[in-house]
């Protein structure tokens, strides 16, 4: 039996009212310490968002233009957290590269951006655009290249490493920013492409080196490759890679 999808108006309307419902100032003020942005944000925990994506799963096979359509009303309505529910409840084979761009040039915080790139992940144009984007000026379109970079290397258990090690070359160039949240997302991305694989480690161990001894007197590049290279050497990473 074929089940009817809701109006995506009146589900939108819905959800909203429901978030709403959750808003917790508190928790706002605590996120406003962790750098996430305060605009529209109601301060709704990820593990209640988690649920409600849960409940919208099934429509992914029943009817995935219908979710779809309530994604993109969702980010939309600008409310912090309907974005983060926007990119939990999309649907990879439906995002387009234009609706990519389009949201990831309206990002005003990291964990919004951090959320879009499990969404992004799934997509073909996935690798494209953490290149494209990692190239980019604004802070949080730059970030999302890296972070793209992340959920590639740690999700994408299909691809050569290869294709992995290429972005080493684009890290690398972007070691100078000393941007808070784009140095962070660089650092994360060369140190999930080294623990990848035990043919990751030593591309990513190298390219920390290269970083250390481009720009010695970077306190960015220090940071990026000394810290990336604290956990690649860790006892930890050297044992489950199988190099210890």
């Amino acid at each position: 039996m074929t089940v009817q999808s809701p109006d995506v108006t009146a589900a939108t309307a819905e959800i909203l009212e429901r978030l709403r419902g959750l808003a917790n100032p508190a928790n706002v003020a605590g996120m406003a310490r962790y750098g996430i942005s305060t605009s529209g944000t109601l301060g709704v925990s990820m593990p209640v968002l988690r649920g409600i994506a849960k409940q919208h799963r099934p429509l992914r096979r029943q009817d995935p233009d219908y979710l779809h359509a309530l994604a993109g009303a969702l980010w939309a309505s600008e409310v912090h957290e309907a974005r983060i529910l926007a990119a939990l409840v999309d649907v990879p084979a439906l995002v387009s590269a234009a609706q990519a761009d389009a949201w990831v040039a309206e990002i005003d915080s990291w964990d919004v951006c951090d959320q879009l790139s499990g969404l992004f992940a799934a997509t073909g144009f996935a690798y494209a655009k953490a290149v494209e984007w990692a190239g980019a000026e604004a802070t949080f379109v730059k970030r999302s290249g890296f972070v793209l970079m992340c959920a590639l290397a740690v999700h994408d258990k299909l691809a050569t490493e290869d294709r992995i090690i290429a972005f080493l070359p684009v890290i690398e160039r972007s070691s100078l920013d000393e941007r808070n949240f784009v140095k962070k997302a660089v650092n994360w991305a060369l140190r999930q492409i080294g623990k990848r694989s035990a043919t990751c480690h030593p591309a990513a161990v190298a390219s920390a080196e290269r970083i250390l001894a481009a720009h010695p007197d970077s306190k960015a590049a220090r940071w990026i490759a000394r810290d990336a290279l604290r956990e690649l050497r860790s006892a930890a990473v050297l044992t489950r890679l199988g190099l210890g």
